[in-house]
């Protein structure tokens, strides 16, 4: 059969639209036979089931009407009774549908630019579907394209198939763009909006420097050299840590590359943004230290619970350590995730002496001795009059210038003091409606009693109803003040809610014995 000249225009159309926009062709076809369906219903009525079908090959336009089988009509123009659908087709059933030919459409004016409508809206939505399904698993890599245009800053990219945007402050400072400049950014977001894809650009992105590492790297593109961190100020300068896998490759020195080929490279692209390359440690404070360079360090000290360390370097090297405005610190903080405080030997050794003076004071007034002997207890580490009180005795008696009758007499007097303690707070925490239960409960110490009534807790259910995290939390803990881990919180908490099990033991035993009855 010979296929009219307006039916192959009308595939070669759908072909033109389906290249250009790189969607499925049958897309297209389907957008079309929407488009007839809308501008048949406008002239048969809305009210009808109507079909429309574009052969792929010869493109012949098939329009149909469907209509249900049905025992008893009650909608002419979508039913059509059983007795009537078996004289049409005798195997038809309840159920069913029937297709009913209708005539070849002439389109009008209104009903052509209403199918224009529809086509187009219909390309548009798959377009943006192919851009989304394409570009979604591009998250995180980089990608090159032209720039568009510029608008208020938002830099607008052409990547080829989809158009991105690099927002204001994801591009680097000082860096200008104009319309056709080439432009290199790391895709960190895709996102479906109402408006279509929304693919973002970032050339800020910590990220970005380090697929760009593993552009001009080998060893890192083919895994040797792993990037373990990255932190940037962009276009200023950025510290990225590096570890290698195989020991006879020296990480630092490939990333750097002959003459420092390689880091130059990613330097002209950062538009000349220093970078300290740094050997990643699994141990924090080699890290640290490592991660400070090119400022020496003394000593430092971690506090692993709350991740923070103090550094103490020399004199002359704190304004290297700390940096610019606090750019090498920060930088630092930033990669390896601890907070850095830092400190001159100077102020750590005044520090030191003011917590030995403090710590001295303490033990001459409560323990009631000598300056000597409190400054030998502080010197020694002692810290509290607890330690002194509950310290196996021969400790206390192996220090220099003690015997067994000084340290007989120290943890006599220690744990006479903690007795006082311990009573005057067992009658504050009794005056603030602390519950006896609360206090029975296993590693309780009237101190901890006396702190949880200011905050409130004064029954069982009370102290039941926290998370251990409440207790401990570094920051904000009720407990945080003593020495005590999740585990043991953990332990108190749940001998507080023991009760709440029984109860329910016992509603359970007692609906048995209803149930019984």
């Amino acid at each position: 059969m010979a296929v009219s000249a307006n039916r192959l225009e009308l595939l070669q159309i759908a072909d033109a639209v389906a290249r250009e926009k790189s969607i499925d062709k049958f897309v297209v076809l389907e957008a079309m036979e929407e488009a007839i369906q809308k501008a048949a219903r406008s002239r048969y009525g809305s009210e009808n089931e109507i079909r429309a079908e574009i052969d792929p090959k010869t493109g012949d336009i098939r329009l149909y009407r469907l209509l249900e089988v049905v025992e008893m009509v009650e909608n002419d123009a979508t039913q059509i009774p059983l007795e009537e659908a078996l004289a049409r087709n005798p195997a038809a059933q309840v159920g069913d549908f029937l297709s009913e030919a209708l005539p070849p459409l002439d389109f009008g004016r209104i009903a052509a630019q209403t199918a224009k409508q529809v086509i187009v809206q219909k390309v548009r939505d798959a377009e943006r579907d192919r851009q989304y399904e394409e570009y979604k698993d591009r998250i995180g890599e980089i990608v090159n394209g032209i720039v568009k245009r510029v608008e208020y800053g938002n830099v607008v990219v052409d990547l080829g198939r989809a158009e991105a945007i690099m927002r204001r402050d994801e591009g680097l400072p000082r860096e200008t763009f104009h319309n056709g400049d080439r432009a290199r950014a790391y895709v960190y977001d895709v996102r479906r909006e109402a408006r279509g894809p929304q693919i973002f650009l970032s050339r800020t992105h910590p990220q970005f420097m380090a697929k760009l590492f593993a552009q001009e790297v080998p060893e890192v593109y083919d895994g040797v050299i792993e990037i373990k961190a990255v932190a940037r100020d962009p276009s200023s300068r950025a510290k990225i840590a590096v570890i290698s896998r195989d020991s006879s490759i020296d990480p630092v020195g490939a990333c750097v590359g002959m003459r420092g080929s390689r880091v130059q490279a990613v330097v002209g692209e950062l538009q000349g943004e220093k970078i300290d390359i740094i050997e990643w440690s699994p141990d924090p404070a080699t890290f640290i230290v490592n991660a400070l360079a090119p400022a020496e360090v003394s000593k430092v000290v971690l506090d692993e619970d709350t991740k923070r360390i103090e550094v103490v370097v020399p004199d002359d090297q704190l304004s290297l350590a700390i940096g610019r405005r606090g750019q090498n610190v920060r930088l630092a903080s930033q990669l390896t995730g601890w907070d850095i405080d830092i400190l001159t030997e100077a102020e750590e050794s005044t520090r030191r002496q003011e917590e030995f003076r403090a710590k001295s004071e303490m033990f001459a007034r409560d323990l009631d001795v000598e300056e000597t002997i409190a400054q030998l207890l502080a010197a020694e580490g002692f810290t509290s009059i607890e330690e002194v009180a509950y310290v196996a005795e021969d400790e206390l008696s192996g220090i220099q210038g003690f015997d067994e009758e000084i340290a007989g007499a120290l943890q006599a007097r220690a744990r006479e003091k903690i007795d006082e303690r311990d009573a005057r707070f067992e009658v504050e925490r009794k005056e603030m409606g602390v519950e006896d239960a609360v206090a029975a409960l296993p590693n309780m110490t009237p101190s901890m009693l006396v702190v949880l009534g200011k905050a409130g807790v004064k029954t069982l259910d009370d102290f039941a109803d926290l998370a251990t995290d409440e207790l401990t939390s570094p920051k904000d803990g009720l407990l945080k003040d003593f020495d005590l881990d999740d585990a043991t919180a953990t332990e108190m908490v749940m001998a507080a809610r023991a009760h709440w099990f029984a109860d329910e033991e016992e509603d359970d035993e007692q609906t048995s014995s209803d149930a019984i009855a």
